[in-house]
């Protein structure tokens, strides 16, 4: 960039946008990146507190704010985004459709320690809805280095895109209640309207329900009969405790699934246990399903319907933030629901 008097540079190309601010009142844009100075403009730009503006000179090697703006976004953008700018060196990312938002939070993490410019996104596994702003990229000098900027498309774009939008696939869902004192009629079952409404925002297909004594052996074979139906989730419900005739942990064993874990670092919802057979989902799902707004079933349930291989790995890291008292007071940061309350 070249540093021009104002009062010499009538007929020249502004070299960046210059911001108006107004505190309290308004931030917008009063000169854009390329506008010819006239001599109106002079006055206007004195008020902005602008004595001199800076003007673009090639010989420098340097990539302006905004080109480098927009080749980052190029670089990051995933499926299920579109981006909007520039402007003073700085693009947002929006949802294009509903989904699971997904950024690499450690290559993120890398790209953030490169000088220069800065990479900010809404939390990750974070339910989102087209229109939504998910990401903002901006490069904070008027020019930057090359090499730099080099360096971050390569954190952009490898292995995959840094931020994306996951659809939700629409699952045909499978429900086993459990409890001899709900099959015998003796207590009203409570679990599947709640089911069907959590699983309604993902376009889950309901495809039925058993209730079934606390008999692993019954529990199994329904699993493997729901499954042969062509099942794509099954949710096991009650009979996740520690108590001796809790029988939904054994026979999710049982069915022949791999399990992934059972005991969650999440509070309501320890009880919790999520297994695999071939790609469908098995989850055992507790009673505090029925009363608490937010359990672990409602964290897993957005990346189950995105598609995603839960593993061990991602359950551990639940933990941190994984206490929820009331939706009211949550700070989760990976709460796929967004601000406090919002279910």
């Amino acid at each position: 960039m070249r540093k021009v008097a104002v009062d010499e540079a009538i007929g020249l190309a502004l070299g960046h946008d210059i911001t108006k601010i107004i505190p309290g009142q308004e931030k917008n844009r009063a000169f854009k990146r390329g506008h010819i100075i006239t001599v109106e403009d002079v006055a206007r730009l004195k008020d902005l507190g602008k004595n001199n503006i800076y003007v673009w000179d090639d010989t420098e090697g340097l990539v302006h704010e905004d080109d480098a703006a927009v080749r980052l976004a190029e670089h990051a953008q995933g499926p299920g985004l579109s981006w909007t700018g520039p402007s003073q060196g700085r693009v947002n990312f929006c949802a294009e459709i509903s989904g699971l938002f997904k950024v690499d939070v450690e290559r993120l993490h890398n790209l953030n320690n490169l000088e220069h410019l800065v990479f900010a996104t809404i939390h990750n596994n974070r339910i989102v809805a087209p229109g939504q702003t998910v990401a903002g990229c901006r490069v904070v000098p008027l020019a930057i280095e090359p090499g730099i900027l080099e360096a971050a498309e390569q954190i952009c774009s490898r292995p995959s895109p840094l931020v994306a939008v996951k659809a939700f696939k629409p699952l045909w869902v499978a429900v086993i209640i459990t409890g001899s004192e709900v099959n015998s009629g003796r207590i009203k079952d409570g679990f599947a309207r709640i089911i069907r409404q959590k699983i309604a925002p993902f376009g889950g297909r309901w495809m039925g329900q058993v209730i079934l004594p606390d008999e692993p052996d019954l529990i199994a074979t329904e699993i493997q009969n729901f499954i042969a139906e062509g099942a794509e989730l099954i949710l096991v419900t009650g009979g996740m405790s520690v108590d001796a005739d809790d029988a939904s942990p054994v026979a999710i064993k049982q069915s022949g699934a791999d399990v992934v874990f059972h005991g969650a670092p999440v509070l309501p919802g320890s009880q919790f246990m999520l297994a695999y057979q071939g790609s469908v989902a098995i989850c055992g799902v507790p009673g505090g399903a029925l009363f608490s707004r937010k359990t672990t079933l409602d964290l897993l349930l957005p990346r189950i319907f995105a598609r995603e291989s839960i593993t061990r790995s991602d359950i551990i890291a639940l933990g941190h933030g994984g206490l929820c008292e009331e939706c009211i007071t949550c700070n989760y940061p990976m709460c796929p629901f967004g601000k406090a309350g919002q279910i």
